[in-house]
């Protein structure tokens, strides 16, 4: 979510012309993120999110705004798009497809405790069955295939120990298609800054562009591998019982998810090793941007690989 199309007052005020929000008050920039340009926008009929879309395919479009707009309708507080007059979802704002949400309220937390977690567990779990009667379909964008397609882009830029561990993994994962499991629409991206707190609860679920339908479990270990996690990568147990409990209350595991959790968190620690080396080596200019460190995410992969015997799971 960070800022490489400027869009002027002027600019946006001749697009929102085609929305019924009343007259432009106030633009800002948004910079957290580093894959689409958002702006905070105020008008006279309320509070809105723009987003223009640098990478997305517009053939995608439909998936991620049809998704949200299903999820709103189905009572989870996620942002809710937009139509204009002709009830359209997006439309091109200085040569990027264009799309204006609602704004939600609240903000992230840095420092989650349990209970956050156990109240991100269970609407993770609602999000997944609510999700279950979307019609539209598109892979996750960031699986497998897109794994190996990164990994030959960014292996230059690695030491030999790193080249071998993803040259490991990625053999390692091939063995595995998880197509028996559960699966429906996924967030796939719901780390801390996409999550908003009011009083103590979940005031919205936001940034839905790396979406795609995969297994849910895959969605759940996104998750634990941010919200339940120790800065050397290992796990917090009180948190990660509060969210897979919570989830388990909602929509129970069964016991083929038992048996891929292991190869599901690495899978998760694999995809974000891998985007945020190519976000970091192969960076787009732009305004705003800001890249996370990959180590990260490579100490959590080591980490899931180490403790395979150890993990938390369900009571």
């Amino acid at each position: 979510m960070s800022v490489y199309t400027k869009v002027t007052p002027g600019q946006l005020a001749d697009w929102l012309r085609r929305y019924p929000v009343g007259a432009l008050v106030d633009l800002k920039g948004i910079a957290a993120g580093i894959e689409n340009t958002n702006y905070f926008v105020a008008t006279e009929g309320g509070r809105y999110v723009l987003t223009l879309f640098e990478r997305v395919p517009a053939e995608s479009l439909p998936f991620y705004l049809g998704l949200m707009a299903h999820l709103a309708r189905h009572g989870i507080p996620c942002p809710a798009p937009v139509a204009d007059a002709e009830q359209g979802l997006w439309s091109m704002l200085n040569g990027k497809p264009a799309a204006l949400v609602t704004r939600l309220p609240g903000q992230p937390v840095a420092a989650p405790a349990p209970a956050h977690c156990a109240a991100l567990g269970a609407i993770l779990a609602r999000m997944h069955l609510a999700g279950a009667s979307f019609a539209g379909a598109l892979d996750n964008p960031r699986g497998p295939r897109w794994w190996r397609a990164t990994a030959p882009l960014v292996a230059p830029f690695l030491d030999e120990d790193a080249q071998r561990r993803l040259r490991d993994e990625l053999a390692f994962q091939s063995r595995y298609r998880f197509r028996d499991l559960p699966r429906g629409p996924i967030h796939a991206d719901l780390f801390r800054d996409n999550v908003l707190w009011e009083d103590g609860r979940v005031g919205g679920l936001i940034d839905f562009y790396f979406a795609g339908v995969d297994a849910w479990l895959f969605d759940v270990a996104v998750v634990l591998n941010d919200w339940c996690v120790e800065r050397d990568g290992g796990i917090d147990r009180a948190r990660a019982a509060a969210l897979l409990g919570a989830y388990h209350a909602t929509r129970p595991f069964g016991a083929l998810e038992r048996g891929a959790w292991p190869a599901m968190l690495r899978a998760a620690s694999l995809r974000f090793w891998l985007s945020r080396l190519h976000d970091f080596h192969l960076p787009r200019p732009g305004e705003l941007v800001h890249a996370h460190d990959p180590e990260h995410f490579r100490r959590i992969l080591e980490r899931r690989i180490r403790d395979a015997d150890d993990l938390p799971w369900v009571a």
